[in-house]
């Protein structure tokens, strides 16, 4: 049993070794787990290596690309300032109205006898309009002409009386100077004479009150008769015949409205930033939508001289020439004023403006380098904007400068066209 024993403990020489059945599956697993754990370390050292790479590259990249930034020059576009033009033209809403016009009102008392004319009648001056009946004023001129008929009587009375008296003194003083006739008899001839001629002068002051009373009661009689001042158009009509006015000169009767259409006056109102440089004299153009292709020169006659202080305006009349009558008082049209600038101004593309908290801005660019310049803007064009500071004639500015665009940043000018008159 020993030897047995000995035999089964003692290596082999000289031949191969067999394994116990039970040791094979723990060596298996013994080189899967070595396997495992070599490939696990492989990938591991594969993916760092790959990620360094990476990290490396895109850090490369984002030092390039700062680069490139830090040495970009952008390209922009840019527009040439230029000078408005001498005079600015305007076209503004306006209303006509009548050059002249006036509103008859009854001056005597009476009932319409004769009506000759119409709404829309033409008449002349010291035409005969209407004619009244005013049988009471016709009554008091017939009492008055009697009555001054009687005053010259009187008068020529009292002129005979003094004659009377300057032939009795006349006769009577060399005879009181001879001593013939009494001094008493003399002074009595003297103050009969004075008192005459006294008598006279009352007579003679009588008649010429008479006189200047039936000459305000034909006066009144005239204005019975209803006549045009001017030559013009009849538009308002009040009254027909039998109508009884009323003759007042606060409360008459309203009867008829002529106008002046010869000529025809046009109102507008200039806003304050046009009527710098508006006078009498400037040329203007009246168009009226309801008569398409026909124009209606004029010239600006007067202006207000103070402007409204509601609206900033300026009122300004032109008077146009009107033979034919084809304008209408109260008609809506257009004026184009073409009016001279006090001041110059200059023209400036809207998309080369920049607003922000510190106001309107454009970027000038010289040698090659954007400066921002604090503009005034004057008048809104659309396209276009007027200033009159902060750029002058000849400037390069940025069209749609760039949000990131700063003060001394360095561009590359690509020139626009200049920018067009208005």
């Amino acid at each position: 049993m020993s030897d047995t024993h000995n035999r089964l403990h003692e290596p082999a020489v000289g031949r191969k070794t067999e394994e116990a059945p039970n040791d094979r599956p723990y060596t298996r697993r013994r080189w899967s787990r070595l396997l495992f754990g070599g490939g696990a370390f492989l990938l591991l050292a594969v993916g760092l290596a790959f990620g360094t790479s990476r990290s490396y590259s895109q850090q490369r990249e984002v030092m390039a690309t700062a680069e490139q930034v830090r040495d970009f020059v952008p390209s922009v576009r840019v527009a040439t300032v230029g000078a408005s033009p001498g005079n600015i033209v305007v076209t503004l809403p306006a209303t006509t109205a009548a050059f002249a016009d006036a509103n008859i009102y009854a001056r005597a008392t009476g009932y319409i006898g004769k009506r000759n004319v119409d709404i829309g009648d033409h008449v002349k001056a010291e035409e005969l309009l209407a004619e009244l009946v005013v049988p009471e004023l016709d009554e008091q001129i017939s009492q008055n002409e009697a009555t001054l008929v009687q005053l010259k009587a009187a008068l020529q009375q009292a002129e005979a009386n003094r004659e009377l008296a300057q032939v009795t003194w006349n006769r009577d003083r060399p005879l009181v100077q001879q001593g013939w006739v009494t001094q008493q008899q003399g002074t009595v001839d003297v103050q009969t004479l004075r008192a005459q001629e006294a008598a006279v002068g009352v007579a003679q002051a009588n008649v010429t009150a008479q006189e200047n009373l039936l000459k305000v009661l034909r006066q009144d009689r005239q204005y019975a008769l209803v006549i045009a001042p001017f030559d013009g158009v009849i538009t308002k009509r009040n009254v027909d015949v039998g109508s009884l006015v009323q003759g007042n000169a606060t409360s008459g009767t309203f009867m008829f409205t002529i106008m002046q259409s010869q000529v025809i006056r046009v109102w507008v109102y200039v806003p304050q930033d046009s009527a710098f440089g508006l006078g009498p004299g400037i040329d203007a153009i009246i168009r009226v939508p309801e008569i398409p292709g026909r124009t209606f020169p004029g010239k600006v006659t007067r202006i207000a001289e103070a402007l409204e202080t509601g609206t900033r305006t300026l009122l300004t009349e032109i008077d146009i020439p009107n033979p034919d009558g084809a304008l209408h008082a109260g008609t809506y049209c257009t004026v184009e004023l073409d009016i001279p600038r006090k001041t110059s101004s200059f023209l400036v593309p809207v998309d080369a403006t920049i607003f922000n908290q510190n106001g309107m801005q454009v970027a000038v660019v010289k040698d090659g380098t954007a400066h921002i310049h604090k503009v005034s803007v004057t008048r809104d064009l659309g396209t276009q904007v007027e200033v009159d500071e902060g750029v002058k004639q000849g400037d390069l500015v940025i069209i749609n400068p760039p949000i990131t665009l700063s003060e001394g940043s360095k561009v590359r000018a690509r020139a626009e066209p200049a920018v067009p008159r208005t």
